[in-house]
């Protein structure tokens, strides 16, 4: 009888633990696509596509919530110990994380506002680039956390660095055109906005490798 008991309170935790995960994983896809919609929004110079990109942003504020209540709800219930205990911890934070990179995508949309009436744009190639391998840590780091893939997480962990390096050229760049031509200076402050928050999608992806090596616990 003790043994089925237990057997139920174990499969009635992976359960739970399991939607968390699908509910991490919705939030997710849900902070990329805000992410890759303000980026397109930005190339195409959509002022509309920006403003939902930033009404969006409630619905990602309201997935976070949710998930911070079966956080406490799991931890008040089970009282999980152990490495039962990092995977619920990794997903607070997880969730936190996702809940920022859908800050910044926000963040981006509102740039696209303010470009809208910033007038001449530098002719700058690589932010696009940038844009693209912060897309990809995020997706990819989100299927680490997925699969409990300490080898994916370890590979964007290191990914990271190469973003950074992008962040450094495309400054430098930014800061030669306004430099040599004035006019850009509004719309090149904005740009550089633009690739600090891309920059910082990138840590917060790093953050989320390293809570899926927290949570595997090796």
């Amino acid at each position: 009888m003790e043994n089925r008991l237990h057997e139920h309170i174990v499969k009635s935790f992976d359960a739970e633990l399991e939607r968390l995960t699908v509910e991490i994983a919705a939030m997710g896809r849900e902070a990329g696509a805000q992410l890759a919609a303000a980026f397109a929004a930005l190339e195409q110079g959509d002022v509309d596509a920006a403003r939902r990109v930033i009404d969006g942003d409630d619905r990602i504020d309201d997935l976070e919530r949710a998930i911070s209540q079966d956080v406490v709800r799991l931890l008040a219930l089970r009282q999980p110990m152990a490495r039962d205990l990092r995977e619920v911890l990794a997903a607070l934070r997880v969730a936190s994380d996702i809940e920022r990179i859908g800050d910044h995508a926000v963040n981006i949309a509102r740039r696209v506002l303010d470009l809208d009436a910033a007038g001449a744009l530098p002719p700058v190639a690589g932010l696009s680039a940038m844009a693209s391998a912060a897309a990809a840590l995020v997706e990819d780091v989100l299927q680490a956390w997925e699969r409990r893939d300490e080898a994916l997480a370890r590979a964007v962990w290191q990914r990271d660095s190469a973003l950074d390096t992008q962040y450094s050229g495309l400054f430098r760049e930014l800061l030669t055109w306004m430099m040599e031509s004035p006019r850009y200076i509004t719309a090149g402050t904005h740009l550089l906005a633009v690739a600090r928050n891309l920059e910082r999608v990138g840590d917060y992806a790093t953050n989320i490798a390293e809570n899926v090596w927290f949570a595997v616990g090796s």
